[in-house]
């Protein structure tokens, strides 16, 4: 049986300048003056979404959003009844219907017997209703927050869903150019083995390295394919493909907290805490009377004449102890609730973003480690090996697992530099201003 032959010094070194070239010092430096800045791989699809783009359409074309707004538009329809007098009720009756004696069962016996109509109108009093316009106008606040809440987390959805599908996307490209250029020297067959000087078990490594390298692509298929069903479902984009630079954002600390007492969560807790001031003040209103007034006109019959009566009404709260101070209590501890989930929601907003930092901080220390020193001393390594190589004081073994070495930091680069991103729009779109 004719054994493989070896692959060549010079096939060796071109396999070398394909997996090197991806990552030259010029494109380096380029890494590191910005975030990621890159030119997307050629889209199937007529129309790629740039990264603004992905953003636009999600703000206009999410169902969250849109139902968000419909609260809001419900919300300020519902205030304008707000502080309103009740309807007015008709009052439709027969008096003093005689059912005994001489005249029982005549209506034009008796000079009392009439038959009545007229109008009751409650009357609540003013605090009841500041209290109503009160809780109102908090209602449209809480909306308003709440979807200013939703709106951030789509904007993040939709962003994150965007940088890990043309991460996803370059990460292949990266990987197949990557494979290609090593599938000669795995395929080769190292002049140890072929000697007889290694053993031939030594052989079945290239095996395992596709095999790892195949598991790769499989996982950066998957993510592709999860990262586009999410940027369907915040654009209604039927295949969205990425085009265009990567976003970069610069990182200011400082910013981040002190746009965070305006932070969306925080004003919706706001707001539902002068919600629940405004049910305070209304069962405190309770404990004042209300009023009402009635006006009615009777007819008898034309010998007796006819007749009009009024009157006013008023609610006497006289058993406070049992009926309204039990409402208020509980108002006053649904405030002090909505007051400490207040603060609860403010540490927990807090703590939220300086582990986002923290983690920030750790991904972009990794990024700039592997472009700076992993990659670099991965292709110096692979230098070295072939030049010892070529000399004779190196074997075949080694330089393949050092072109190898070299693709993996190459694409453990583009992992962290997808992870920095990641980061830095998470943690600008859902803590920083809107403004």
């Amino acid at each position: 049986m004719r054994a493989r032959p070896l692959l060549s010094r010079a096939r060796a070194a071109a396999a070398l300048r394909n997996i090197i070239m991806p990552c030259s010092r010029r494109a380096r430096a380029r890494l590191l003056l910005s975030l990621s800045a890159w030119a997307a791989a050629a889209a199937s699809h007529a129309e790629p979404l740039t990264y603004a783009a992905a953003l636009d359409l999600a703000a206009r074309s999410a169902p969250s959003l849109q139902a968000s707004a419909v609260k809001v538009d419900a919300a300020r329809a519902a205030s304008r009844a707000a502080g309103r007098l009740p309807d007015p009720r008709l009052s439709v009756g027969i008096d003093n219907f005689p059912i005994s004696g001489p005249p029982s069962g005549r209506f034009d016996a008796d000079d009392m017997t009439m038959s009545r109509i007229g109008v009751m109108q409650d009357v609540p009093n003013a605090a009841r209703r500041r209290a109503e316009v009160a809780g109102a106008t908090a209602t449209i606040a809480v909306a308003q927050a709440e979807g200013a809440e939703t709106q951030r987390r789509v904007r993040v959805a939709t962003a994150l869903a965007w940088i890990d599908l043309a991460y996803a996307e370059r990460r292949l490209g990266t990987l197949d150019q990557l494979v290609g250029g090593l599938k000669d020297l795995w395929a080769a067959q190292p002049p140890s083995i072929a000697s007889g000087a290694s053993r031939p078990a030594a052989g079945l490594e290239p095996k395992r390295l596709q095999a790892l390298f195949a598991d790769r692509r499989s996982e950066l298929v998957a993510a592709a394919q999860k990262a586009r069903a999410e940027l369907v479902r915040w654009t209604d984009d039927p295949a969205p493909t990425t085009s265009g630079e990567a976003p970069h954002y610069e990182i200011d600390p400082g910013a981040l907290h002190a746009a965070l007492e305006r932070h969306p969560s925080l004003l919706t807790a706001e707001a539902t805490e002068r919600r629940a001031a405004a049910d305070v003040d209304g069962a405190r209103a309770a404990r004042r009377p209300d009023w009402g007034v009635e006006v009615s006109y009777g007819r008898r019959d034309p010998m007796f004449g006819d007749m009009v009566s009024a009157g006013v009404t008023m609610s006497l709260p006289i058993f406070r102890a049992t009926r309204q101070e039990p409402l208020v209590a509980a108002r006053l501890a649904d405030r002090n609730r909505a007051r400490i989930e207040r603060e609860a929601r403010r540490r927990d907003l807090l703590a939220e973003l300086d582990g986002g930092l923290a983690d920030h901080r750790m991904h972009h220390d990794q990024w700039r480690r592997s472009v700076e020193v992993l990659v670099p001393t991965a292709e110096q390594r692979a230098h070295l090996e072939l030049a010892s190589y070529a000399a004779g004081r190196a074997g075949f073994d080694e330089v393949r697992m050092a072109l190898t070495d070299l693709a993996d930091a190459k694409l453990e680069a583009l992992a962290r530099e997808a992870m920095a991103a990641r980061d830095g729009a998470s943690l600008v779109l859902t803590y920083g201003s809107d403004q």
